[in-house]
């Protein structure tokens, strides 16, 4: 068979395999979940303090920015999926067919954005709201519990999709809660404001922070990138000829390295395959990430403007969440303060546990791939040995007592964007030349990735000059 409706360059990378398309199963419902742990993960301080932070200062009319957001990010999702349903490769695997060290670029971004422990730190102070305890202690612990369990998983991305599983179940039952008891009639009056103010930036926050909201609504920087990662391990189009991440101690052997493209020739049977396999990842990821993360950023805005609205001396940081939570006690009662609390702080483990898993995903992919292709370390050991390399860091960071050191805390604001400004771009060239005809981006998506480029490019220059001048 030939290729040649594939254009994969392979000056750093082996040429591609040619298979079939595996057929989708007839219950495709049973392969949903890699929307549901990218939302998971992005479900984190973004949408329990930051959204409802802007709400509490402007009321409900900046919604629209996180529609807008969403949907941006929804178009990056499905492009990244485009390229591993069509190659069983991840998009950074295929950005390094272009050069070798694009991977790398985008790895070291990642680790970055995350190198401060920001949502265990943020989990173990909800904590504290609870039980009392040292931030600390408490933050030291859950990390090395997210190495533990990422260690002792027999397939790490089963365990990821049940613990945010768990965790979007447990976020949607305390909202049906707050729907009925916490959200006032004032604010179901003032929701017309998020339609109406469309397009409109309101003047008492920052620019760069309503652009900054906007940017990472669900997701963002890295995190995007490891769509291809998840929906390779759930068995996705060419990714179901790859194996998945299992554990070294509980798991069982898989090959040596889950890399290689794997490319399809673009017969009638086979991009009728083709057709069933992007309608149902388009509508999972539609469904799931962009939907149930909407929904949250809705409801959490909404619970902020039942009760944190116009009140004096708030702030960006953990300690809104404290104050809305003695909101909610005096709203509602001392019980559903204390439930707040309690998912916020699981909301947040999970996310940390899910950022450890894509950062250390991210860098086993694009090591095993581009540098260590032929030497005997299988992707596997490179992913444990990244996660426990964060876990020892972000514990480090914390013991020696650095609270949210500044450089941190401006790498983290400035490389998410210069990252998705990139691969932005990159994700258009490579589905434009890389795939075959009847598969490749074009229309409005290839107008969406353009817009993309030149909003998380203005917000990288926007956010940069913005942090100079601080200093």
């Amino acid at each position: 068979m030939s290729t040649d409706a594939f254009d994969l360059k392979t000056g750093n990378l082996p040429a591609p395999e040619v298979r079939d398309l595996p057929e989708p199963p007839r219950r495709m419902a049973r392969l949903i979940g890699p929307g549901i742990v990218a939302s998971g993960v992005g479900l984190a301080s973004g949408e329990f303090i930051l959204w409802p932070y802007i709400t509490s200062q402007v009321g409900l009319v900046f919604l629209w920015g996180a529609a807008l957001g969403l949907t941006v990010q929804w178009f990056l999702n499905m492009e990244i999926e485009r390229y591993t349903l069509a190659t069983g490769e991840t998009a950074l695997s295929g950005f390094n067919r272009y050069w070798k060290h694009w991977g790398l670029f985008f790895v070291l971004l990642a680790v970055f954005q995350n190198l401060w422990p920001g949502w265990v730190t943020a989990a173990a102070t909800m904590l504290t709201y609870l039980f009392g305890g040292n931030v600390t202690v408490i933050a030291v612990l859950m990390l090395l519990t997210i190495g533990a369990l990422l260690t002792l998983a027999p397939v790490v991305y089963t365990l990821m999709e049940r613990l945010l599983v768990v965790k979007v179940a447990v976020i949607g039952l305390f909202f049906v809660v707050a729907v009925s008891l916490a959200i006032t009639a004032d604010t179901w009056k003032a929701l017309p404001d998020a339609v109406t103010h469309a397009g409109q930036f309101p003047g008492d926050i920052e620019f760069a922070v309503l652009m900054g909201a906007i940017a990472f609504a669900g997701a963002g920087g890295g995190q995007n990138l490891c769509q291809s990662n998840w929906i390779r391990d759930k068995g996705f189009g060419m990714g179901a000829y790859l194996p998945r991440l299992t554990s070294p101690i509980t798991g069982r052997p898989t090959a040596a390295t889950a890399s290689g493209a794997t490319v399809f020739e673009p017969t009638p049977v086979n991009l009728r395959r083709w057709q069933r396999w992007w309608r149902f990842a388009n509508w999972e990821q539609a469904l799931t990430f962009a939907l149930i993360t909407f929904v949250t950023i809705l409801l959490t805005s909404m619970l902020a403007h039942s009760t944190v609205l116009g009140s004096a001396g708030l702030v960006n940081t953990i300690d809104f969440l404290d104050v809305e939570g003695q909101a909610l006690k005096t709203a509602v009662g001392g019980w559903f303060g204390t439930l707040f609390w309690a998912v916020g702080a699981f909301s947040l483990f999970a996310a940390a546990a899910g950022i450890v898993d894509y950062t250390s995903r991210l860098i086993a992919d694009n090591l095993k791939v581009t540098y260590l292709g032929r030497r005997p370390v299988s992707e596997n050991t490179i992913y444990f040995a990244g996660v426990w390399v964060l876990v020892l860091i972000g514990a480090s960071i914390l013991a020696v007592g650095l609270d949210q050191p500044l450089v941190l805390l401006v790498i983290s604001a400035c490389v998410a964007g210069v990252s998705m400004f990139f691969y932005s771009f990159l994700l258009l060239l490579m589905n434009r030349r890389a795939l075959p005809q009847a598969i490749r981006v074009g229309g409005i998506r290839a107008a969406a990735l353009l817009f993309s480029t030149g909003f998380f490019g203005t917000l990288s220059v926007i956010t940069i000059s913005t942090q100079v001048q601080k200093f």
